[in-house]
């Protein structure tokens, strides 16, 4: 069973200060993971992560998500892909300590965009890396863009553009919020395309800064996937309580917000 699985930046950082890595949170994070794939070797994965206050903060600054044309911008546009890569060696890192075979594959290294959208990245190297029994990295980061010059790239862009070419089961997509929550700030148990418009739910934004888009782009996305890519199941759920991702992982509890096509 192949599963993606998220670490949003608001885990894995506090947004709301720049470059502030949650070290012991990626820690426990990796050893769940770690956990989960020795007691189910048959458990394959595909690892990203988002930028947090890394990546976004720089973003903001410079404008990046919609669009880089003067020379400044471009200055910009190296220093978010840059902050974008020490988080991702941190988190590398940590995956590695705890033993997992990790290879980290740089995005804006072969991904083109136009408009915002991510239309290719290299996949074949991700797909021998599974087939290997490795567990392929990837983050948030810069991309070229046709129209825009510059744009970036969120991780749920390139989970949604890799999950239609390798097919995963699941994607879980973890956050410092324990699901979707409603108006009520109760969690929604399940989004499907056929409930999504009724639901009243609190979806825009996230706390901290988050150029991508918060909780309303990654559901509307996440609706998207499952009504392309047959049988997929996504979870949003927060990674918070120790336990959880290892146990969601082996399918041992089913926390957070459920996304699934009817």
């Amino acid at each position: 069973m192949l599963t993606f699985i998220k670490l949003g930046g608001s885990l894995i950082t506090d947004k709301r200060e720049a470059q502030h890595f949650q070290a012991d949170v990626m820690r426990r994070a990796a050893q769940e993971i770690a956990s989960a794939r020795t007691a189910n070797p048959d458990l394959k994965l595909l690892i990203g992560h988002g930028s947090g206050s890394f990546g976004h903060v720089a973003a903001q600054k410079y404008g990046t998500m919609d669009g880089v044309y003067m020379p400044e911008q471009w200055h910009g546009f190296a220093e978010v892909a840059a902050v974008a890569r020490e988080l991702n060696t941190l988190v590398l890192h940590t995956l590695r300590e705890v033993g997992l075979p990790v290879l980290d594959f740089q995005p804006s290294a072969s991904a083109q965009a136009e408009g915002g959208k991510l239309l290719s990245m290299a996949v074949e190297p991700i797909r021998c890396a599974l087939e290997r029994d490795l567990v392929p990295l990837v983050y948030g980061d810069v991309a070229f863009d046709a129209q825009r010059g510059g744009t970036i790239i969120s991780t749920e862009a390139i989970f949604f553009y890799l999950a239609q070419q390798l097919c995963p089961a699941r994607i879980m997509l973890l956050g410092e919020v324990e699901g979707v929550l409603d108006q009520a700030g109760q969690i929604v148990p399940l989004i499907t395309p056929g409930n999504l418009d009724t639901i009243t739910t609190a979806l825009g934004g996230s706390h901290g800064t988050d150029v991508t888009g918060g909780m309303a782009s990654k559901v509307q996305q996440m609706i998207d996937l499952v009504e392309q890519v047959r049988g997929l199941e996504v979870r949003i759920f927060g990674g918070t309580q120790p336990g959880q991702i290892e146990a969601a992982l082996l399918g041992q509890i089913q926390p957070g917000t459920l996304i699934r096509n009817d």
